[in-house]
């Protein structure tokens, strides 16, 4: 099985550390990074439409997925009509 999310496909990567030291050169200090993953069970009752589709599952995720599994969903704000503020006009030389 791949260490990838199964959420946002977060998966492994390169990293690496040049020393340029005067005649000791050496590239050889790669290594490859993993995500946190973690296996969950996404419940049932999920409102977030990026885990609707996996309601039920065990499933391996990311740390940074499951924090925002366990967020509350955001209700979108309604646009209220602008109030039209009436301007007095300025006096000039009073």
């Amino acid at each position: 099985m791949a260490k990838v999310c199964t959420i946002c496909g977060k998966g492994s990567l390169m990293f690496g550390k040049l020393n340029k030291l005067r005649g000791k050169y050496n590239p050889a200090p790669k290594v490859r990074k993993y995500p946190n993953l973690q296996w969950l069970t996404v419940p049932k009752d999920v409102r977030n439409k990026k885990f609707t589709k996996l309601a039920g599952q065990r499933i391996e995720a990311c740390t940074k997925c499951i924090k925002t599994l366990s967020k509350p969903v955001r209700q979108k704000k309604q646009k209220e009509s602008p109030k039209e503020e009436v301007k007095e006009p300025a006096k000039i030389g009073a």
